[in-house]
């Protein structure tokens, strides 16, 4: 399964103890913004950002592109998915999964706030062949758009546009 715990705020459930040999302390909720990251730095394994939707839900995220490696911290937000900044690939927040047409996947930890503070279960997950990771499939409006734009790059007819636009 390609699904991982949320944090949604407020917490659904009263404050409660954190376990410190599970759950690591990454920082408040108030330091990440809307539509935006954090980077947690390790010495080991890879680094992990912590993603900030607009509606307040918090997901986290080995912060490497499964296409080229680049930082998905530094990508845009929109929904519950981020676009890569080197080549545009789209990553499911909620399971690291690549968006159809693009394929692979990053690793997931799961989330949890106490308190307004945020943590980050780093506990090494099974990682998953990336081609045997499920796509999440785009509208056929979205599946259009990327034709369009990869034929007009390429040389390609793509479908013109109506006159006054462009």
């Amino acid at each position: 399964m390609c699904a991982r715990a949320v944090a949604s705020l407020p917490p659904d459930e009263e404050s409660k103890a954190v376990d410190p040999a599970r759950w690591t302390r990454i920082c408040s909720v108030d330091d990440i913004p809307q539509l935006g990251a954090r980077v947690l730095r390790r010495a080991q394994g890879p680094n992990v950002a912590v993603f900030r939707t607009a509606a307040d839900k918090l997901f986290a995220l080995a912060d490497r592109c499964p296409h080229r490696g680049g930082p998905l911290s530094q990508g845009i937000v929109f929904g519950e998915r981020v676009a890569c900044p080197l080549h545009n690939t789209c990553v499911e927040l909620d399971s690291g999964c690549a968006v159809a047409p693009d394929k692979g996947r990053v690793q997931s930890f799961s989330v949890k706030v106490d308190a307004g503070i945020v943590y980050v279960d780093l506990e090494a997950h099974p990682a998953a062949d990336p081609q045997s990771a499920p796509q999440r499939l785009e509208s056929p409006l979205a599946l259009r758009e990327r034709e369009v734009l990869r034929s007009s790059t390429e040389g390609g007819s793509g479908t013109p546009l109506p006159s006054g636009e462009g």
